[in-house]
C-alpha cells in the first residue's frame, strides 16, 4: 500500500462515515467516561445456589457507527453465552448454555441523555435464510472443541440439518464487524477464520475463507491458508475496510499455531488484507508488548493507517501485576508484506520459501517458529532481530489510549472501538453473557472490582494525541 494522504477532520469523517457531532442541538448526546450502559434482558437463571442470570445483551465483542444516521451505532455479538469446561475433561470443549443461539447486529441509538437504546436486532443466517447458531464448524473450520450442554451431554442440535449433530457449518463465533453504506455488513469470526458478507436483512450473500474446496468463496477468493492454524478461540477478531471501500482489513487475536500448536503463546500477530474486487491478499506482522495478549478490534483511519486494540484478560482491581487494556495507532506504510505472493520479498534470499500450507518460510521454518525458536529473551528480540536481517518489519505502533491509566478501565475483554472524530474515541466492551466459568464445569455471575454485575458499557473517551 502507498502512503495516505493526511486527512483534514471534516474529510475523514465523510469517508468512514464518522460522527463528529455529540451536543444537544442534534438530538443525541454521547456519554462521557463514566460511559453508560447498553440495555439488555434476561434470558434465563441457572439452577445453581447463586441462581446465575444469563443475561442478552453482549452485543460489545464488536461496533460500528451507522454509516449514513447521526447518534446510532452497531454492536456485535459472540457465538452466545458459553463456557470453557473444567480441566482435564475428555474430549476437551466448549459449554454452551443456549445452543440454539443465533449470533445477530444489534442497532443502538443514543438519547438526548446520553443513554443506548436497542432499536433493531438482525439475526445472521445463512445462505438459505436459516438463523445460523454459534455451534463450531465440523469441517471448513474446525476448531476440535466439543459442543457440551451444561449437564455435561453432547449438544444434540442440527441446525443445518446436515445430519451431524451439535455442529454448524454456517456457526460463527462473530467477533469483527463492518456496516456499509448500502446496507449490507462483513463479519469476522474465530472459527475458520471466514470473513462473510451479509445482506441487509442478516442473509449470507457471500464469504472469504482460508479453505480453498470451500464451495461457498469465489474463484480467486481465499484467505491465506496458513490463517486456519488460527489459535482456537483466537481467530479473526477485529475487522475493517478502508475509507475508499476497497480492502477489508483483519486482525487476528493472537498468534498462529503454524505449524502447530507446539508454537505456544509468543508475541507475532498477523494482519491481512484483502481486496474485494480483486481478491489480492497482503499479510503484515504485528509485535504485540508481551506474549499471550490479544488483539481485539482494528479501525481504519486512512488506507495505510489503524487503531488496534491490545490487551490482557486480566480486571483492574482483582487481578495482580500488570494490566494491559491499550489502543495503538499502527501503520503499514513500512511494513513488510509476509504473504508468500510477495515473491519480490523472496528475490536473492535463499533463506525464504513458500508453502502452500503454512505460507512465508525462513530456513523451513514458519515465521511463528522463528520468533519462538529464538528465544523469550526481551520479548522474543533475537527472533524479530533474525526477520529484520531479511528485510522483514512489522507495523509501527504509537499508543494512543491507555485504558487502565487513563481510567482504570474495569473489564477484562475491552473489544470494539468508533472512532468518532480525531479527540473522541468510543469504547465498549465485551460483557459474556455476565457469565464467567467456575472452574469445575458450571457457571457463575460475572463482576467487576467494585461488586458490581459486568454489563456492557459504552465509553466515550480522549486519546492522547489527536488520532488525524
Amino acid at each position: 500500500m502507498k502512503s495516505a494522504i493526511p486527512f483534514v477532520s471534516t474529510l475523514l469523517a465523510l469517508s468512514l462515515g464518522l460522527t463528529a457531532c455529540g451536543g444537544s442541538g442534534d438530538g443525541f448526546q454521547l456519554p462521557g467516561a463514566t460511559g453508560t450502559a447498553l440495555p439488555y434482558e434476561l434470558m434465563s437463571k441457572v439452577d445453581n445456589a447463586e441462581k446465575t442470570e444469563i443475561r442478552n445483551g453482549s452485543y460489545g465483542s464488536s461496533m460500528a457507527p451507522h454509516p449514513t444516521r447521526e447518534g446510532y451505532f452497531y454492536g456485535l455479538s459472540d457465538r452466545g453465552p458459553n463456557a470453557a469446561t473444567e480441566a482435564g475433561r475428555t474430549p476437551s470443549g466448549i459449554i454452551f448454555l443456549t445452543p440454539s443461539y443465533t449470533p445477530r447486529i444489534g442497532l443502538f441509538r443514543l438519547t438526548s441523555e446520553g443513554k443506548a437504546e436497542l432499536v433493531d436486532t438482525i439475526l445472521l443466517k445463512d445462505p438459505k435464510g436459516r438463523p445460523i447458531t454459534g455451534l463450531p464448524n465440523k469441517s471448513f473450520g474446525s476448531t476440535g472443541e466439543t459442543p457440551y450442554n451444561l449437564d455435561g451431554s453432547v449438544v444434540s442440535l442440527d441446525p443445518d440439518g446436515d445430519g451431524i449433530k451439535g455442529f454448524d457449518e454456517s456457526g460463527l463465533d462473530s467477533e469483527g464487524l463492518v456496516a456499509l453504506k448500502d446496507g449490507t455488513f462483513w463479519v469476522s469470526d474465530e472459527y475458520g477464520p471466514h470473513i462473510v458478507h451479509f445482506d441487509a436483512t442478516g442473509k449470507e450473500i457471500e464469504r472469504i475463507n482460508p479453505f480453498a474446496a470451500d464451495p461457498r468463496n469465489k474463484a480467486g477468493r481465499v484467505l491465506p491458508a496458513e490463517l486456519s492454524t488460527r489459535w482456537p478461540n483466537r481467530g479473526m477478531e477485529g475487522l475493517t475496510i478502508t475509507p475508499d471501500g476497497k480492502t477489508l482489513v483483519g486482525i487476528m487475536q493472537s498468534n498462529l499455531y503454524n505449524p502447530t500448536k507446539e508454537v505456544g503463546s509468543i508475541n507475532l500477530t498477523r494482519i491481512v488484507t484483502v481486496n474485494i474486487e480483486s481478491g489480492a491478499v497482503a499479510q503484515y506482522l504485528y509485535k504485540q508488548d508481551a506474549a499471550g495478549l490479544a488483539n481485539s478490534e482494528i479501525v481504519a483511519l486512512s488506507t495505510t493507517s489503524f487503531l488496534v486494540i491490545e490487551r490482557d484478560t486480566k480486571f483492574y482491581g482483582i487481578d495482580t501485576g500488570t494490566i494491559r487494556k491499550n489502543v495503538y495507532k499502527i501503520d503499514l506504510s513500512n511494513a513488510t508484506n509476509v504473504d508468500r505472493s510477495n515473491a519480490s520479498l523472496r528475490t536473492g534470499k535463499a533463506e525464504l520459501t513458500v508453502s502452500a500450507a503454512n505460507g512465508l518460510l525462513v530456513n523451513g521454518k514458519t515465521l511463528e517458529l522463528v520468533i519462538k525458536d529464538a528465544g523469550t529473551a526481551n520479548n522474543f528480540a533475537a527472533g524479530w532481530s533474525q526477520l529484520a536481517a531479511l528485510g522483514i518489519q512489522p507495523v509501527t505502533k504509537t499508543l494512543a489510549y491507555d485504558g487502565i491509566a487513563a481510567q482504570k478501565y474495569p473489564h477484562d475483554k475491552m473489544e470494539g472501538l468508533w472512532v468518532i472524530d480525531a479527540n473522541r474515541l468510543g469504547i465498549i466492551n465485551d460483557a459474556d453473557f455476565m457469565i464467567a466459568p467456575d472452574g469445575v464445569g458450571g457457571v457463575k455471575q460475572k463482576y467487576l472490582y467494585d461488586g458490581k454485575v459486568e454489563s456492557n458499557m459504552l465509553y466515550v473517551v480522549k486519546p492522547i494525541a489527536p488520532l488525524f
